[in-house]
């Protein structure tokens, strides 16, 4: 499985309409709708917001007022022809006056997204864990040691917080020492490992 690094926005124009390619990562079907309302709101004289996304084995696309097929569909199948998952994509049109038929608006929806795919960075995904650990300042020389090269969290109270991600293996190689010095709480899931 493979998924996009980070966001990326990408435009193109055809016949004097611009398409408007917004690629996002995202892992969890709430966060689908929330993601769109601050699109719309970004982008808010657009004619159409079509859209795809495919979120772990769950995938939704929608035409948003194009013909039925011409949007929606190329879009989804861009992401899939990738082996994408964990994605968002969503394309914004800005009519030009000149209709493109519906061979055309498929061509221009998928040249879109794969415009959108060339610019950026794809990477693999693994099966991980989003990990919590609370421990006493005292234990914060061995913590930082197991977890060097990793991207933590990190707060500081009266115990000290970190929250990370790590991929199944490396957990493996850490989780008895880390058990003895502090309280952890893991969440299975699905990271990016570059």
């Amino acid at each position: 499985m493979k998924s996009i690094k980070k966001e990326i926005t990408n435009e193109i124009i055809i016949n004097k309409s611009r398409f408007i390619t917004v690629l996002t990562n995202i892992n969890d079907i709430n966060n689908v709708k929330e993601k769109l309302e601050n699109i719309k709101k970004e982008y808010k004289d657009a004619t159409h917001y079509c859209y795809a996304y495919i979120i772990n084995n769950h995938e939704k696309c929608s035409d948003n007022g194009e013909p039925s097929g011409t949007a929606g569909m190329p879009i989804l199948n861009v992401l899939k022809q990738n082996n994408l998952t964990n994605i968002l994509c969503v394309v914004i049109r800005y009519f030009g006056g000149i209709k493109l038929g519906a061979g055309g608006l498929i061509r221009a929806y998928s040249n879109s997204v794969s415009e959108a795919l060339n610019k950026t960075t794809i990477t693999n995904l693994v099966n991980g864990y989003n990990i919590t650990i609370e421990f006493p300042y005292e234990n914060i020389k061995q913590i930082n040691y197991l977890l060097k090269n990793i991207d933590i969290k990190k707060s500081y109270k009266t115990n000290i917080i970190y929250n990370f991600s790590i991929d199944e293996n490396k957990l493996k190689e850490i989780e008895n020492k880390l058990l003895n010095l502090c309280q952890i709480k893991t969440k299975k899931q699905i990271i990016i490992v570059s």
